[in-house]
This record gives structure tokens, sequence and C-alpha cells, in this order.
């Protein structure tokens, strides 16, 4: 199973609520200063403009010190209700603009947008920690931290107390005078950094075109692939060439198919130096800024290296456990890398071929060798995965499992015109939420799939059960010519993957925002996602919706039977690939002394010290390793959260194969009211293990990427 590529946009405050305070009535009209009218409550795409961003956040701002102030300002003595509560129903205007503000940089971004990034990334850093280092509203929150034992809170109660002392003590509460003002000036450098980063990446990715004007350089290349290149030769007035780009769904097909090895090396090389290319956009100084301020930010919280910090606060708690668990995996999984590569190089060989096996060569002989193992190539299966098809088996899915119905609404403001809005119900006809789907690759997009939200689930002062906004963005091959989008099976397990987290946000039963949906520890929230990824190569899944475009035809048993035996081929490499950027990530916070950087060097130390083979490159290169520098650090000191959580959920999966029923409703109902519905109202492993019965061991995994 490879692992997916997912950004969830958090709100940059450290409670992010929505709860609409009737009485703030800003004079200037501004979609946001109004409640949202549109159906289902979800954002006015149709009425926000680029224009409204800047002024809603800086009077959302306003609204939220107003918030705060008013909480400080009370003479009533501090108790759950005025100070916790009052906390996570605070800042409803800036929650919302921001929301839809983030979402769109990453999925239709513009110059414009970006701009406003800039200004606005020091204003946010500025007001959080005006919010963190306020004393008087953290002598409060201790206050009622203190008598907690005497307070009588429910499970929820005091889970939310639990975790907003600790993001006030995290957030440098406890710190001298001094040490807040370093701190400040640290959390604002680092807010801009992170946001140029990301600039200068989709910059690179966007500023690269491999043109090609003679047909024998195509050979090798499937159909689909060549017309997908004409099409964007096409949009670019480049009628009667092919260009290939660094998007995805371009450049691996290419790399995996193009006879052409100069080509392919060419593209291949193009993808790994994105930001390494000397320019105005080279990432290597951010880099070098970003693991000094992030070193100089521990420090100052009293942590020898920024891995301890952040891994105090998730399941790892420890650098020396994450290295622990990425050993484990490593040791069988290189010897296997060994051994495909030494396969791949035999294949050169046999072809009456006279060079080294080279990483931009893996995928192309990789899939020869599947070919010639298992009769099996890419272009036999992608016909039956139809994008349609293929989210209505991931609908239906949802069904057996959990009871949901998905109703494609119509006429609904969207953020783009390629999304797709649905209702989603439960198996009593309740309300559910909402789900937009985007799935197509754009100039405007960051690469990769994400699952993100415009509204998280809560209870409101009325008790009423209000329900989530989800999204779900991807960048899935796209329909050329005639065909429609006919997605590889990478993709089909992305979307379910994404899925997963969206059925993580939907189903949520929480009573407070700030603990709702994916409001989880990092290492814990792959869980939901990738469990959801052990349905997509079932046979009797496979033969709900993979079905060809053309006649309808169910897929084959015997092409089934193919799928289901080639299903831990390449798993060394896909493997070993994403535990080198995983570990080149814990190498760069674990480094305890600030200095220059040489970035070219580091990485190839520590690939070095790890045994990486030449033959692989690591998943994601530092000047391109958007997870680790970019998107607030979400997954900083966290990429091997991946790997992680594929101990639970191949340990979770297990549960369902001991049953002998993989849509047992038994252990459906299980994981929904333990993990799926409860968001971080538990600690992660209790959730787990209320579910499971036990704590996970590891041989599920290896196992399940056939590495025992």
């Amino acid at each position: 199973m490879k692992v997916k590529e997912i950004f969830i946009p958090l709100v940059v405050l450290f409670i992010a609520a929505s709860c609409v305070n009737p009485e703030k009535k800003p004079t200037e009209m501004n979609p946001f200063f109004e409640a949202y009218t549109a159906p289902f409550g979800v954002p006015p795409f149709d009425k926000i403009k680029n224009k409204h961003f800047l002024p809603a956040i800086e009077e959302g701002i306003k609204q939220h010190q107003a918030d705060i102030k008013k909480i400080t300002d009370s003479d009533q003595a501090p108790d759950f209700a005025n100070t916790i509560e009052a906390l996570d129903c605070s800042g409803d205007l800036l929650t919302r603009a921001y929301r839809v503000f983030s979402n769109l940089k990453e999925a239709n971004t513009n110059d414009w947008i970006q701009e406003i990034a800039r200004k606005v990334a020091p204003m946010l850093s500025q007001h959080k920690d005006a919010i963190n280092l306020n004393e008087k509203l953290f002598a409060r929150v201790k206050a009622v931290n203190d008598k907690k034992a005497s307070l009588n809170l429910n499970r929820e109660q005091s889970r939310l107390l639990e975790e907003t002392y600790k993001r006030f003590v995290r957030g440098g509460a406890n710190l001298t005078p001094e040490k807040k003002e370093q701190l400040k000036k640290v959390n604002e450098e680092l807010s801009l950094v992170d946001l140029q980063f990301g600039d200068n990446m989709l910059a690179e990715t966007n500023a690269f075109k491999m043109v090609i004007d003679k047909k024998e350089d195509l050979a090798g290349l499937p159909e689909s692939v060549i017309s997908g290149a004409a099409e964007e030769a096409k949009a670019d007035k480049m009628d009667g060439k092919w260009v290939f780009t660094l998007q995805k769904p371009s450049w691996i097909p290419f790399v995996t198919y193009a006879k052409n090895r100069d080509l392919r090396e060419k593209i291949y090389k193009a993808m790994y130096m994105r930001g390494n290319n000397g320019n105005a956009h080279d990432n290597k100084s951010v880099i070098n800024k970003i693991v000094n301020l992030r070193l100089q930010k521990a420090n100052i919280m009293g942590f020898p290296s920024w891995s301890a910090y952040v891994l105090d606060d998730c399941m790892a708690k420890t650098p020396e456990n994450v290295y622990k668990l990425l050993t484990q995996v490593w040791t069988p999984a290189i010897k296997r890398a060994k051994e495909e590569a030494k396969d791949m190089q035999d294949m050169i060989k046999k072809e009456g071929g006279k060079f080294k096996l080279e990483s931009w060569d893996w995928w192309y002989y990789s899939e020869k060798v599947r070919k010639e193992k298992y009769d099996l190539d890419e272009e036999q299966i992608r016909p039956y995965f139809e994008l349609n098809n293929v989210r209505e088996g991931v609908f239906t899915v949802a069904n057996k499992l959990y009871g949901l119905t998905f109703s494609r609404l119509k006429d609904m403001p969207v953020f783009h015109p390629e999304c797709e809005v649905y209702e989603v119900k439960d198996g009593d006809g309740s309300e559910i939420g909402v789900l937009y789907m985007d799935f197509f690759p754009r100039a405007s997009k960051k690469g990769g799939a994400w699952m993100t939200n415009y509204r998280e689930q809560y209870i409101n002062k009325e008790c009423k059960n209000i329900r989530p906004v989800v999204s779900i963005t991807c960048n899935f091959s796209k329909p050329t010519g005639d065909k429609p989008a006919l997605l590889s099976y990478d993709e089909v397990e992305t979307l379910y993957h994404e899925f997963g987290h969206g059925l993580h946000g939907l189903l949520s039963q929480c009573k407070y925002e700030g603990l709702a949906g994916t409001n989880v520890a990092r290492d814990f929230v792959e869980l939901p996602s990738q469990v959801n990824e052990h349905w997509a190569a079932q046979p009797e899944v496979l033969k709900i919706y993979a079905k060809h475009y053309k006649t309808g035809e169910i897929i084959p048993q015997a092409l089934v039977d193919k799928i289901v035996k080639s299903g831990k081929f390449n798993q060394g490499f896909i493997t070993v690939e994403y535990l080198a950027a995983a570990i080149l990530d814990m190498d760069y916070h674990t480094i305890t002394t600030p200095g220059d950087i040489d970035v070219e060097k580091f990485e190839k130390a520590s690939m070095d010290k790890a045994g990486l083979i030449p033959e692989i490159i690591p998943r994601y290169k530092s000047t391109y390793f958007a997870h680790t520098f970019s998107g607030g650090g979400e997954y900083s000191s966290g990429y091997y959260s991946y790997i992680w959580a594929e101990v639970l959920d191949c340990d979770a999966f297990q549960a369902y194969v001991e049953a002998g029923n993989i849509f047992d409703q038994k252990v459906a109902k299980s994981f929904r009211t333990n993990i799926l519905e409860r968001g971080g109202t538990e600690e992660a492993m209790k959730e787990y293990v209320n579910f499971r019965g036990k704590e996970p061991g590891i041989e599920p995994l290896l196992k399940n990427r056939g590495l025992n």
C-alpha cells in the first residue's frame, strides 16, 4: 500500500470555533459579515471575492480580541463555562473567513490571494501569540485546570480542559517575559518563510514544461497519455506538439512507459530538482531559515530539538520511538528493494542494455518486471477505473459499512466550476453533512491530495448539532478526447484514502469544535484514511465499481486475481522511498545546534547513514518536501505518522478479517463509535483500544506490505 499525500489545513488559531455572535455586525457589506444563507449553510463562493478576504480577516481579529477581552475582564470567578467553553466559542468571523481563504490558497490560488497571504501571515501569528501569551487569560485557564478534580466534568469536558491548558503551555504561557518576546519574533518569521517555501514550490512546478515535437519520442506511451499531452499543448497554443508537466498524472506515466531514456531522465530530474535550481525560487536558503527558527523555538520552549518539542504532543512521544519504528520497517524493506533492483538490472541486461539502473529508470523497468511476473500492467486495468464509477464505489463501501447515502446537489456555490457537491445522510435519513469533491490538477492548485473542511461539526448553545462541510481535493488524471477520466490504481487508492479522512470529519459527534473530527494527534489522524484504503482492492469491492468505461463489463475475475497477486509487488521501493523521506524529516528536526546547513550535503549524509541505495531517491527531496517545510509545518517531525498509523490500520482491518466479513456490522459500528465519531475526545491509544480491545503490533503491517 502506497502512502498518500495529504494536507489538512488547520486554522492558525489555537482554538477554531463557529459560535455565531449576532451582536457583531460590521457596517461594510461583505459575505463574511453575514450568516451564510446558501443551502446547508455552505460558504457563498459565488459572492466571495478576493477583495473580501483581508477586511474580513482584519475584522475577525478585532472581534476575536473582543471575545478574549470579555473573558479576561469578567468579574465572575473562572469556571469551565465562562472560560474554557467561551474560548471554544470565540473567533467565529475569523475562523469562517480564514477557512475559506486558506483552502482557496491551496486549491484555487492566484497572485492576489498569495499577496494577501503574505500580509495575513504575520498578522495571524501576532494574534495567535497575543492569545497564547495573554497572562490574564492563562491565569483563568490555569485556575480552572487547578480545580478540575472538583468540577464533576464529563469525559469530553475534561478532555477540552486538558487540551486547552496544554495548548497554552505549549504556546509559551509559562515563559519569562523575555522569552515570550523571542517566541513572538520567531513565530512571525516562521509564518513568512513557510509561505515562501510553498510559493516557490508552486512556481517551480508550474514553470517546467517538456515540449515534444517528434512522434517517435512518444514511443511506449499509452494513447491516453499521448492524448492528454496533446490537449496540454493545445491549451498552451502549441497545436501539433505534446506537453508534459510536473503534475503527477503527467510525469509518472511518462517515466513509467516512455522508451526514450534521455527524456525520462529529463523530466524525472526536473521533478526532483524543484526548488534546487539556484534561481529566484530556490528553497535551500528557506530550508536553512526554517530549520534554525524551529530549533530556536524548541529551545525557547525548553526542548533540545524541534522533534522533541513536536513529538511530546503525539502518540510517539520521543524521537527515539520514531526512529525505532522506522528502523524496524527499514531493515526488511531495504532488503526487498535491493532484490527488486537486481530484478530490474537483470531486465536491462536481458534487453541488451549496458547501463546501470538509475532512479529515473525504476518506474519504467518495474512496470516491465511486473508485466513479466504477473502479466499485468497499469493500462490493462485503467479502463476499469473510470472516475465516476470509482467514486460510486467509495460511496457504496461507506453505505455498506455505515449506512451512509450520497446525493449530488445541483446549483450549489462552488469554489471552482469542476467541484462536485453531495448531501450526505445517515441510514435513518438524518443529516450527516455536505461533501465537496475537486478532482483534477490545474496551475492554481498545489500538488497532492488532501481533505479539509469549511465547517467543523459541533453542538451550539441551542443544543443543535451543527453538521460539517467537508472538502476532498485531488490531482487525478483528466478526461482526454472522448475518454472520461480513467484512474491509475494509485489514484484509486488515493481517493479511498482521502475519503477516509472525509468520513472522520463527516461522522464526528462531538460537542466542542476544538475536539471534533480530525482534531486528533498527528500520528493518529492517518488511521481512518489508511484503513479505508484496504477496501479498494478487495475482490468483492472491485466487482462493485471496477467496470469498463466503454462496455460496462465488470472487471474479469482473472484480472482481479492478477491485481491481488501483484498487490505486494514493488513494496520494497514504495516503502523505502517513503521511509527515506520520513528519516530525512526527522534528521533535520533532531538537530540540536544552530548553524548553516548545506542542504545537498546534509541530505546525502542522511541517506548514506540510513543506507539508501543509489537507485532510489526519497519520495520528497528537501527542496520540495512540502509536508515538512510548508503548510504550517503540520507534518514537520511528523511524516513518519503515515507508517505509525499503518501499524494501527493494518491491525484494525484485521478485525474484519477475523470476523470473516469485510462489511461486518459489529466491527464497523465499533470503529464508527470509538474512532470516527469520537474526534479527539479521548487519548488516541485509548480510543484504539476501545475499538480493538488491545494495542496493535507491527506484524500485520509487515504482512500487508509483504516484508515479513
